[in-house]
């Protein structure tokens, strides 16, 4: 992952996030949120997506990752889960 590319892409950003489980069972809802800044957790194993100074999703390094122009997702096999960032247009 290019954590700074991935920094200057979405920080400052409004997102929708979706948390998908590869089991199928019961999924979180689309949740709307503001990115404020993104980096490394301090043991390196997690990208940390920060919606203020407090709270955040960690997002796992050994995901697979896809991106396209408004969106990204990281797969990650271990967990079984899917996090899914989708740009929001501001007008």
């Amino acid at each position: 992952m290019d954590i700074e590319k991935i920094q200057e892409r979405f920080a400052g950003a409004e997102v929708e996030i979706v948390i998908q489980d590869r089991e199928g069972g019961d999924q979180a809802p689309v949740v709307s949120k503001s990115i404020k800044k993104v980096q490394l957790c301090p043991d390196g194993t997690h990208l940390r997506f920060y919606f203020d100074d407090f709270y955040f999703l960690a997002v796992p390094l050994a995901s697979r990752v896809t991106e396209s122009a408004g969106l990204w997702s990281a797969a990650n096999v271990e967990s079984g889960l899917t996090y899914t960032f989708k740009k929001v247009q501001v007008f």
